[in-house]
């Protein structure tokens, strides 16, 4: 791994060496930057965690092949210890015409040169108008329905 010993960063040469294979659509090198008992955490959608280095390979094969102009931008990036933090953007078009845009973060824990797990927080960005006042009261309902009666 490149090691920049000045800076603490040594961590970001992996998420760095995924961007550029991503940009590549080079699916070989993009499943390289993984241990091979990878594990991804995804807390906004549990049962969408998984673990292996082959459920990437499946999962960026399918992205890459329904996104064949995918794109990705690493917005912001910060370092701590062997945790690197990215802040993404992911822009495309899908294979039926529609644009295909993510926004989130990716929380990844490397060792040596390879990412061995990760916090994954990317979601599909959605405008549907909605403004801030109306999207808070929706949640608010959400949690108050959910709430025993004697909570509310």
């Amino acid at each position: 791994m490149i090691a920049d010993a000045q800076t603490g960063r040594e961590p970001l040469t992996v998420v760095h060496r995924l961007q550029a294979a991503t940009n590549a659509h080079d699916l070989d090198a993009l499943v390289d930057c993984f241990t091979a008992d990878y594990r991804s955490d995804i807390p906004l959608h549990p049962s969408r965690s998984f673990r292996g280095s082959e459920q990437v390979r499946r999962n960026w094969a399918q992205i890459l092949a329904g996104v064949p102009d995918l794109h990705s931008e690493l917005i912001r990036e910060a370092v701590d210890g062997p945790v690197a933090w990215a802040e993404w953007e992911w822009t495309g078009t899908r294979r039926d015409g529609a644009p295909h845009l993510m926004r989130g973060t990716t929380i990844v824990g490397v060792e040596g040169e390879r990412i061995a797990w990760a916090r994954f927080y990317m979601e599909p960005v959605v405008d549907d108008g909605i403004g801030i006042d109306t999207a808070v009261a929706q949640a608010s309902a959400v949690v108050q329905a959910a709430a025993p009666a004697s909570d509310r």
